[in-house]
């Protein structure tokens, strides 16, 4: 264990698998005291609080959705309220629905950019009034090397994604004068659930693509962000780390 963030608060969106599990774990061995958010699998989010107590750290699971403004409200709150302070926030949570543009339904359009895009501006509104008001905060973004290259069969993830990195750099600005930082982390392939449900394929297909040969892991992410996350960074906002083996540069 680390004590580099030892008394700080941290929230992970999304964090109950994949890389906000791996992001919830490095923050709480970097010392953190991680709120461990979920909006349905309470179970998976009791195993990445489990995995971090484990460890020696310090986790509890916090159930909201990202895309619900009034939601996201009470469950910042409720680490407010609870842990006192909050000083790192990791807005992970995401989904996608692949289809080309001319097979894409309205619904799954909106569907992707509420949880996407508007979850990210839900979360960073009501976590910078109290890092404003602290004078101190980290703020990390997840978007994609898709927001950058783009992707055909997935449009809204890559319109919300690149969206984060626009919202990444202007809050960037606002909040800069009040000591919070606010930066983004463009993941490429990386081996989680979601891209294990590709094909060998079409996985292999993608990764030939990859100048390092193969795609990353959660971890390798969730380094990135914690860099970000920690006193170090002091001095770097409005970035987006890119996390991906030279597929985009």
């Amino acid at each position: 264990m680390s004590a580099e963030l030892a008394g700080q608060v941290a929230l992970v969106t999304g964090a109950s698998r994949g890389i906000g599990r791996a992001i919830a774990l490095r923050l709480a061995a970097a010392g953190a005291d991680v709120v461990v958010n979920y909006l349905r699998d309470a179970a998976a989010a009791e195993e990445t609080v489990r995995r971090v107590r484990e460890a020696g750290g310090s986790a509890r699971p916090l159930a909201f959705d990202v895309g619900d403004a009034a939601a996201v409200r009470a469950g910042v709150a409720d680490v407010v309220d609870r842990e006192g302070r909050l000083d790192i926030l990791v807005n992970n949570a995401g989904l996608a629905v692949d289809a080309l543009v001319l097979r894409l339904t309205e619904e799954d359009w909106h569907r992707v950019l509420r949880t996407n895009l508007t979850g990210v501006f839900h979360c960073a509104k009501a976590a910078a009034r109290t890092m404003i008001r602290q004078r101190y905060g980290r703020i990390v973004n997840l978007t994609s090397v898709v927001a950058e290259m783009g992707n055909a069969g997935q449009a809204a993830y890559a319109a919300a994604k690149a969206g984060v990195i626009g919202f990444t750099r202007s809050l960037a600005r606002e909040v800069a004068p009040r000591a919070v930082t606010v930066n983004a982390v463009a993941p490429g392939l990386v081996e989680t659930e979601m891209s294990g449900a590709l094909t060998p394929e079409r996985k292999a297909a993608y990764t030939s693509l990859i100048p390092a040969g193969r795609v990353a892991s959660a971890d390798e992410v969730a380094a990135a962000v914690g860099f970000l996350a920690s006193p170090a960074a002091g001095y770097v906002t409005g970035h987006v780390l890119h996390v991906n083996g030279g597929l985009y540069m």
